[in-house]
Order: structure tokens, then C-alpha cells, then sequence
């Protein structure tokens, strides 16, 4: 009776605090995530106020949060939409890899961690975060921009390319043999494209079999469908969170708008938690060892996440200032980073902190790249867009 006492107390606490401090960031104009990320620091081990009764609970709300994100990105997609972004812009998505991951990758291996850390900490560094960037594309008027298709196919691809590349790492991290890895890419790869297969040819009848009129009937259907996937591929080494996004995209239309809405205030409570408990695991002494490897990290991404947004944007013919805009806007990282180091953390402690401290710098930086990289290039550089006009005349004619 005493722990369950506890449990309560502490949970009514977290909640609350992240009820307050969700309001406070509404408020400043900047994600919640990095106060979140604080908040677990302060409740954890080593932290202000240290919390233990609640921790198993806060455990699978965890868990349960990470599902949910990459389930409602699933939802926000349809087959079709992810097919034609991978044929029209892959050599985008090859850019955004390459110059994004690279850096990651180094960084590991230059502190001596290793190949596993290095294929960690290079997903930390190279996957936007589509959450903080849609808010900041909405605050700064510019989803109807020229060149804002640009970025959010840049978006699409790496969150189809999650479904690859969880897979692999769970896969390294689990010290799967090649043979062993190798089976468990083609699992993740050919469940993907079944997956699209019977979206794009019977995606009506798998949304008429889950539909109902009954907003009760439809969110426990859909909620026990993904846990029932998810639980299914993290026991085929798939990644629990792989299968939730495929459930995602396999609904379409009404049924996906629909379920969409029941499910996006759960997904904000039990993603809150996630931060929490990704904050509760993170020993805020280990913070200030790696905070110099942690902000040269930031820079170094946040210049390589604006010339990918560039190339993009060139690419598809965009006029300079938008093609600016575009890098400017991608370089905030957050959720998808912290679901990367959280699943590292157990065979490399030392991601933990590391990718806290990052992602904290980003996540701040990224809404202020967003709104002044294209004045400040406008300021340092004398370059015209391609059609010849001026530069200021050009960003109004992009939008």
C-alpha cells in the first residue's frame, strides 16, 4: 500500500510538472522537449528531487509513448505519398544521410566508443524532428511556401527510412551476427513492403474492417491493434517501433483522421513520459564532460542540416532565400533522436548524455536557424535568385 501511495504521489507530480512546464514552452514559443528532457534530469538519480516508486510504470509509459510517436507519423502518411516522395526526391534523402549521419558516426569512433555508439549516435545526429519543424513552419506562416514541400519530402524519407534503419540497430545492439542481421533486414524490408503493398491495393479494406462509428470502439481497436503489432515485431527483432508506423500507414482516410484525433492527446502523455524517463536515466553529472563534444556536434549538424536543405531546395529549383529557409528550418532534432539514444543507452551508457546535451542545443536552436538563417545569408552574401530578380523581391514571390 505504501508503494502504490508513493507511486500515485510521484506520478501526480511528473504529470503536473509536465502539465506546467508544456504551458510554459507554449508560452516562450519553443518546444516542450527540452524542458521535458530537464524535468527527468531533476527527478532522476543524481538529480534534485530523485523519484523510484514510479519507476517501473514510467518505464512502459515509455515504451508506450515511442509506439504512439511512430504511429501517428504513420497516420499522417498514406502509401501513395510515401511512394512518390521516395521515387521524386532520393537523391535528397542520399544528401541528408550522408552529410548528417558522417558527423554522428565520427564523433563516436574520434571519443573512442566504438562502431556500435557510431552507428547510434549517427541516427541521433542525422533524423530531423518533424514535430518541432511542423510547429515552426505553422508559427512562421510558411506552409505555403515554395519551397516547404521541399523540406517536409526531406522529412517523409527519413521518417521511411526509420523503418530501415531501427531494424539494423536494434539488430547491432542486440550483437547480432552478420547472417543474423542480414535475415532481420530483409524481415524489416519485405514486412515494408507488404506492408505498402496492401495499403496501396486493399488500404479501404483493411480501414472498412477497423472503422466504427463509436469513438470507443475505433481507439481501442486501433490502440490494441498497433501494441499487438508492435509487441509482435520487437519479438521478430523488427523494432516494436517499426511496427507501430506500418499500422499507421496501412489505415488510410477517414479511418486515419479519425483515430488521428483519439490518439494524438495519448500520444502527447505518454511521449511527455518518454522525455521524462529518457531524462530520469541520464545522470546530470555526466552532462558536463561531454558538453564541448555535445555543442561542436551541434554546429557542425546544424550547417550540414542547412546545406542539405539547400541542395534540396536547388534541386527542386527553388529561388536562393527559399532554398535558405529550407536549411534553416531542418536543423532542430528532438523526439526521434532521443527514441535513438534511448534504445543505445543500455550497450553505451555514455550516448545518453551526450544525446541530451544535443539534443537540447537544437531543439533551442533549431526555431532560431528557421526564422534568421535566409536574413543573415541575405546580409553576408550578394548572390541573385536564378530567375535574376533581387533577393528581397524573390522571397516575397516564394512566399
Amino acid at each position: 500500500m505504501h508503494d502504490t501511495t508513493a507511486m500515485l504521489i510521484e506520478l501526480g507530480v511528473i504529470i503536473l510538472a509536465l502539465g506546467l512546464l508544456g504551458r510554459l514552452a507554449g508560452r516562450i514559443g519553443f518546444s516542450p522537449i527540452p524542458l521535458y528532457l530537464l524535468a527527468g534530469l531533476a527527478f532522476g538519480q543524481g538529480g534534485l528531487l530523485p523519484f523510484e516508486a514510479s519507476e517501473g510504470f514510467i518505464s512502459t509509459g515509455a515504451e508506450i509513448g515511442v509506439i504512439l510517436l511512430l504511429l501517428m507519423l504513420g497516420l499522417e502518411y498514406s502509401a501513395s505519398d510515401l511512394v512518390t516522395t521516395l521515387k521524386t526526391q532520393y537523391p535528397s534523402g542520399a544528401v541528408d544521410f550522408v552529410l548528417n549521419a558522417t558527423p554522428g558516426a565520427a564523433m563516436a569512433l574520434l571519443l573512442g566508443w566504438g562502431p556500435v555508439a557510431a552507428v547510434a549516435l549517427a541516427g541521433v545526429t542525422w533524423i530531423s524532428s518533424s514535430g518541432v519543424i511542423a510547429k515552426v513552419l505553422g508559427e512562421l506562416r510558411r506552409l505555403g511556401n515554395r519551397e516547404t514541400p521541399v523540406v517536409l519530402g526531406v522529412l517523409v524519407l527519413e521518417d521511411l527510412a526509420m523503418a530501415v534503419y531501427l531494424p539494423i540497430l536494434t539488430a547491432v545492439l542486440a550483437g547480432v551476427s552478420l547472417a543474423g542481421g542480414a535475415v532481420t533486414l530483409l524481415i524489416s524490408l519485405g514486412t515494408v513492403g507488404a506492408v505498402l503493398y496492401v495499403a496501396l491495393r486493399h488500404g479501404r479494406l483493411v480501414s472498412r474492417a477497423v472503422a466504427s462509428d463509436n469513438a470507443e470502439m475505433l481507439l481501442l481497436v486501433v490502440l490494441g491493434l498497433t501494441l499487438l503489432v508492435a509487441g509482435l515485431a520487437q519479438q521478430l527483432q523488427v523494432s516494436a517501433a517499426v511496427g507501430a508506423f506500418l499500422v499507421g500507414i496501412a489505415l488510410s482516410g477517414e479511418v486515419a483522421e479519425g483515430a488521428g484525433n483519439l490518439i494524438t492527446p495519448l500520444r502527447d502523455l505518454f511521449a511527455a513520459v518518454f522525455f521524462v524517463f529518457f531524462g530520469l536515466h541520464t545522470d546530470p553529472h555526466a552532462i558536463p564532460p561531454v558538453l564541448l563534444p555535445a555543442l561542436a556536434l551541434a554546429l557542425v549538424t546544424a550547417g550540414t542540416k542547412i546545406a542539405t536543405g539547400y541542395w534540396a531546395a536547388r534541386r527542386a529549383g527553388i529561388s536562393v532565400p527559399g532554398r535558405w529557409r529550407a536549411g534553416g528550418v531542418l536543423v532542430a532534432r528532438g523526439e526521434f533522436s532521443i527514441v535513438i539514444a534511448g534504445l543505445a543507452v543500455g550497450t553505451e551508457p555514455r550516448i545518453g548524455p551526450l544525446a541530451t546535451a544535443y539534443v537540447l542545443i537544437l531543439v533551442l536552436l533549431g526555431p532560431l536557424t528557421a526564422r534568421w538563417t535566409e536574413p543573415l545569408a541575405r546580409r553576408f552574401t550578394r548572390t541573385t535568385p536564378l530567375n535574376g530578380t533581387p533577393q528581397r523581391e524573390a522571397a516575397h514571390a516564394s512566399g
